[in-house]
């Protein structure tokens, strides 16, 4: 075969193969349920930021948490508190801080009465 021949079928093997391999053109409708959607927006409106807590208490007893989150309700009127049971204990969280920032002042206001008041991110919040 000579080199003349040899051209000749790369492009007569390069027409057929570029004119079978063009692309397709045509128009794509997507349709979905309308709630997803609304789902969507839901999951933008839902805050996935950080949050962070103090507890203040843990005990054994459910008597003595609930007089200390009165004490400290009483002391501290501008953070909620609650108890929560976390086997053995149960413990006393306050607030729901949602930067460092926020919970790191009110741990210095609240550690003037409870020395081992410590921040944290709980694992899952209730919201």
């Amino acid at each position: 075969m000579t080199k003349k021949n040899k051209y000749i079928s790369t492009a007569i093997l390069t027409l057929l193969l570029s004119a079978s391999l063009n692309a397709q053109q045509g128009d794509v409708t997507i349709e979905q349920d309308k709630e997803i959607d609304k789902l969507l927006e839901y999951k933008k409106d839902v805050k996935t930021s950080k949050v962070y807590r103090i507890q203040i208490f843990q005990s054994t007893d459910p008597d003595k948490a609930d007089r200390e989150k009165l004490n400290f309700l009483n002391l501290f009127d501008e953070w909620p508190a609650e108890i929560v049971w976390n086997t053995p204990n149960y413990k006393i969280w306050v607030g729901n801080f949602t930067t460092r920032l926020e919970a790191d002042r009110a741990l210095a206001k609240i550690k003037k009465e409870y020395m081992y008041a410590m921040i944290f991110q709980p694992k899952s919040d209730k919201k």
